[in-house]
Order: C-alpha cells, then structure tokens, then sequence
C-alpha cells in the first residue's frame, strides 16, 4: 500500500510516498497502527492520548477525508487505493 505524505511528515518519513505491507482486508486504522509502528515519532502529530486519530489530521482514500466516509476507520482498503496523510495546517 503507497501513502503519501504532506507537509511537516515528509520529513519525519524521508519521502513523498511510502510503501507498506498490510495484509488484503486490512482498514484504514490498521494502517494508521502501522504507519505510527514504522514511525513511531508520528505518534504524537496524529495520535491523541487516546489513540485515536487527531480531528485536525486528514487522511484521505481516494480524495475522500476519511471521517466523511461511511466505514470512517473501519474502511477496508484495496491495493490501488490512493492514501494521502496531512498534518494540522494553520494559515491566515
């Protein structure tokens, strides 16, 4: 699975794009699980204490802001899914 990445996380990662192995049925969290795993220094930019994914953090499958998905994290994903990761962006 190809994420991209934006912003303040290309650094942290060292890449535009990024590929990781889940398995075939895996979801949105799960690669969210895997995706701090491999970096656990994202943890804090996209996890609150809880866990659970920052409100202001938005990550997209397929151009659509997961929380606007009907299955929300539990969204299976396919192969060629597009995953693109934002940090919180603040502008004026």
């Amino acid at each position: 699975m190809r994420v991209d990445f934006f912003a303040t996380l290309r650094r942290i990662v060292g890449a535009k794009t990024v590929e990781f192995n889940i398995p075939e049925g895996a979801n949105v969290g799960q690669l969210i699980d895997e995706i701090v795993r491999r970096f656990p220094e994202l943890r804090e930019m996209l996890l609150d204490d809880n866990g659970q994914l920052y409100r202001h953090v938005h990550v997209f499958v397929n151009g659509r802001d997961v929380p606007y998905i009907e299955d929300k994290l539990e969204t299976v994903l396919k192969p060629d899914d597009v995953i693109s990761v934002f940090p919180a962006v603040a502008g004026g």
